[in-house]
């Protein structure tokens, strides 16, 4: 125990003593979490709006003060023809065309219907799509009140127009505030790369200086120095995660409605899985550039289909069965089962049970594929 205890005293001073990586261990997470937090929205806003109004009518007129009214559109230009406002969308100056056509109000009142051109741009499919669901929303809001005003008479009596009223209830995110959503996956993010990162590598850093071959010679045990090695690194994880907790609270007021307690044994267990992940990859790099390479390889994959970006239930099948074996995609679950659910014990056991037995079958092959020579 003397001799874990020493390599630890040992390590902690190492990470101290490197001034350049202080920041990237306490200064550069947080600023991340912040900056990344506030950037990475699934709101679409400013959208880019202009119309081409070929009536001119009190209607027309309503339906457009409709769109400059929403908090989602700039009305950027009013154009005299099609032609012109295709232009322009293909210049990169409008991203919605709206066209009203002549007779439009004459159309509703006589027929009771009429047509609207709406051209988005759609380069980028998802926003594209989201901005179609404004649209649709405020032409639907526009549509329902015309109707209601069509309605009001028939054959000259007065009758009630019965309406349906929908009131939506929101769980877990009241204000429908995005940070809600995004805080705790990022720091989930954050955690993980600091972790895998610095662990992946320490011991290539060993090798490069040539300290490794002197200590492969002495008497300490193969688990004496693994564990001496990545428990600093244990630590700094779960201080990074407590910190990242309270600027989730303070700056971001995001909830924490579960056991803050659960959070933190399931992030013990999760930490050990992803520094055995990054023992693993020292093991087989000769080089602190080979190691970096490696991890960011593996870090991008498991981001990127963790749910943390885009819902894994929106992905292909394979790409779903594919996301079991991805350890971030349960440590996002869970944090933001516990954070924003109140999740207990139960409700996480079966994350928990797979983080630990990957965490066991990993960090075998590591100790196992580390070479060490008494």
């Amino acid at each position: 125990m003397k001799t874990i205890l020493f390599i630890i005293q040992k390590e902690f001073k190492q990470i101290f003593r490197n001034k350049s990586m202080l920041p990237i261990i306490f200064i550069l997470p947080l600023m991340q979490l912040v900056i990344l937090s506030n950037a990475a929205s699934f709101e679409v806003k400013n959208i880019k709006f202009s119309y081409i109004d070929n009536e001119k009518s009190a209607l027309s007129r309503q339906l457009i003060s409709q769109f400059e009214a929403s908090d989602y559109f700039d009305i950027i230009a009013q154009f005299s023809s099609k032609k012109e406002a295709d232009l322009a969308m293909q210049n990169g100056k409008v991203d919605v065309i709206l066209e009203i056509p002549n007779q439009f109000e004459q159309q509703l009142l006589k027929n009771k219907k009429g047509n609207l051109s709406v051209s988005i741009n759609a380069i980028d499919g998802a926003a594209a799509g989201v901005t179609n669901v404004y649209i649709m929303q405020i032409i639907s809001g526009f549509n329902q009140n015309i109707q209601t005003n069509l309605n009001m008479y028939n054959e000259g009596m007065p009758f009630p127009v019965q309406r349906i009223e929908t009131i939506p209830s929101f769980w877990y995110n009241k204000t429908l505030n995005y940070k809600t959503f995004m805080v705790p996956g990022i720091l989930v993010l954050l955690v993980t790369m600091l972790s895998l990162f610095l662990s992946s590598m320490n011991i290539v850093r060993e090798k490069e200086v040539g300290t490794l071959e002197q200590i492969n010679v002495t008497p300490i045990k193969k688990y004496q120095f693994i564990i001496g090695k990545l428990f600093p690194f244990w630590v700094l994880g779960l201080v990074v995660l407590t910190v990242g907790l309270l600027i989730a609270k303070v700056v971001f007021n995001v909830p924490i409605l579960g056991n803050i307690f659960l959070i933190y044994f399931f992030t013990s267990v999760y930490l050990i899985l992803i520094l055995g992940i990054g023992l693993f990859i020292s093991n087989h790099t000769d080089t602190q550039q080979q190691a970096m390479f490696i991890a960011w390889f593996f870090t991008v994959i498991f981001i990127l289909m963790s749910g943390l970006f885009t819902p894994i239930e929106s992905m292909p099948n394979w790409a779903q069965n594919l996301t079991y074996f991805n350890p971030i995609r349960y440590f996002v679950e869970v944090i933001r089962m516990v954070m924003l659910k109140g999740a207990g014990f139960q409700d996480i056991k079966m994350q928990l049970g797979i983080i630990t037995l990957y965490a066991v079958v990993i960090n075998g092959l590591a100790v196992w594929s580390y070479k060490k020579t008494n």
